[in-house]
């Protein structure tokens, strides 16, 4: 199907091998992508790194030979060349970092440093008070601010580094121009250059600033923990935890008696997971768009109403709706009552309490949930599409759903495929939806003696969820949200790449 297919070839396929031909060549291409990072990004990347790293070196043995007495002693103390020749934004700037740096390494990130490789050694314990014969509490180290503040301390010396290799840069820069002759920046220039030429530097400051703190860093240190036996035996400051290797990896894909359940738990959620997330997002997806095209189509009276009364249910708190719903379609909730007093049933549909129709359930309650966001959505695009695209397909003889399927859809594709991904990939991280509706996960899988707290319907983010708050098994935990990273980032990059939104980003133009 996909070998050397020339473009008439493909014209004279029919629309079922059209479908097949682009479903096998996209999945075919992925190990093509994968390949393509491997040989081309990551050398490239090296590549970009590597010369850094040689200009970092040149620029360093540059300032130590070439430099003058400023200039050698900036290596010691940061901005004294910026100040010494009366640039005094850049010299003090540099300055407060240095003396910031210092402070804090001497006042406590040394120690936090030196204990990284134990995590501690002493644990909190109770002991005798002489004087009034009670026991206090002494307390030890704890293995997790060891290990934030490790952390932090790790990524300030690498800053450290950073900021004396541009003061150093900096120092020499403005040595080579005095020798020049040419007027030094003054700080009303450096100041005038922040919001000029420099003006994308000072508005990207505070989001990257916000980035590192609130996402980079959290995911640094949920890598580090993947790495510990951090969970409710070892849980500070009561108690220690320590360094593992990749015992939890182990766990979590199958070693060990424990570890083979919890392994063939995992791939269930997983598959699980990859299933929902895909039917969640194309139902929505699909289904949203023809309600709008039925809404906006000519002749169909009260269209305002329609559209309010589909809104409605994006007014109403989600949580609220859901709660609902898991009442209602509960083994005794009012359906179920309705049903058995209309004669329809003889005890009850298990809506919420049997595994696979406890799947479908969530999947129509979610397509009530999510029809509405994608039919605002689709209402405006639908009203750019050229009318005379869908005159020329009449006149040749195209029904309404092959205008669909050869108009509206590419359309709809082109320009919502970045909203599809944000979509899906939000639905691999869907929790409301789950938890709310089944109050926890719904019915129980069938354990083989170890506790791994999954139930049917538990999607690795609310499984997540137990492991954290039911069992404190925070190592897995970080495994499993490792795994779910990697996952969600592969898919966006992946299916981003290859949407037509990219590779024919003029073609509706």
């Amino acid at each position: 199907m996909t070998q050397n297919v020339t473009e008439l070839d493909y014209l004279k396929m029919s629309a079922w091998q059209k479908f097949c031909y682009k479903f096998v060549s996209f999945f075919k291409a992925i190990p093509l992508l994968f390949l393509n990072f491997f040989k081309v990004r990551i050398p490239a990347a090296a590549k970009r790194v590597g010369l850094w790293f040689k200009n970092f070196g040149l620029t360093i043995y540059s300032a130590a030979k070439y430099g003058d007495w400023k200039t050698r002693f900036s290596f010691v103390l940061f901005g004294f060349s910026q100040l010494a020749r009366k640039q005094w934004l850049r010299g003090l700037l540099f300055l407060a970092f240095e003396t910031m740096f210092i402070l804090y390494m001497a006042l406590f990130g040394w120690q936090y440093l030196g204990m990284m490789g134990t995590l501690g050694t002493v644990e909190s314990q109770w002991v005798e008070n002489p004087w009034t014969g009670l026991e206090e509490l002494v307390p030890g180290d704890n293995s997790l601010l060891i290990l934030l503040y490790g952390l932090l301390t790790i990524i300030f010396m690498l800053a450290f580094v950073y900021a004396w290799y541009h003061s150093i840069r900096s120092a020499y820069n403005t040595q080579q121009i005095e020798e020049a002759r040419q007027s030094l920046a003054t700080a009303k220039d450096d100041v005038k250059s922040f919001v000029d030429d420099q003006y994308h530097k000072t508005l990207l400051a505070v989001p990257l600033a916000g980035l590192t703190i609130f996402t980079i860093l959290p995911i640094i240190f949920m890598i580090f923990v993947a790495f510990t036996n951090y969970d409710k035996a070892h849980t500070p400051p009561g108690s220690l935890f320590t360094w593992v290797g990749f015992q939890n990896f182990i766990k979590v894909f199958g070693g060990g008696m424990a570890g083979g359940t919890f392994g063939r738990t995992f791939g269930r959620v997983l598959l699980w997971t990859v299933v929902w997330a895909f039917f969640a997002t194309f139902s929505n997806y699909i289904l949203g768009i023809i309600v709008a095209l039925m809404i906006n189509k000519k002749g169909i009276r009260f269209k305002k109403l329609w559209r309010t009364v589909l809104v409605m249910t994006i007014a109403v708190p989600q949580f609220v709706s859901l709660l609902l719903m898991g009442q209602m379609l509960g083994d005794h909730g009012i359906i179920n009552n309705m049903l058995k007093s209309w004669g329809l049933v003889k005890d009850y549909i298990p809506f919420l309490s049997d595994g696979l129709l406890a799947k479908v359930t969530i999947i129509v309650v979610n397509i009530w949930v999510g029809i509405p966001y994608t039919m605002l959505i689709s209402t405006g695009i639908l009203m750019n599409i050229p009318e005379d695209l869908y005159e020329s397909a009449r006149i040749d003889g195209a029904g309404p759903v092959k205008a669909f399927f050869k108009i509206t859809l590419p359309y709809m594709l082109h320009v919502t495929a970045p909203y599809l991904i944000t979509q899906f990939i939000g639905n691999l991280n869907n929790f409301n939806v789950i938890f709310l509706l089944t109050y926890g996960g719904g019915p129980s899988l069938p354990l083989l003696g170890y506790d791994v707290t999954a139930t049917d319907t538990d999607l690795l983010i609310t499984w997540l969820y137990k492991l954290i708050f039911r069992n404190n098994d925070y190592g897995v935990a970080s495994v499993i949200s490792i795994m779910m990273f990697l996952m969600t980032a592969v898919v966006s990059l992946v299916v981003y790449n290859r949407s037509s939104a990219v590779k024919n980003e003029e073609d509706f133009m």
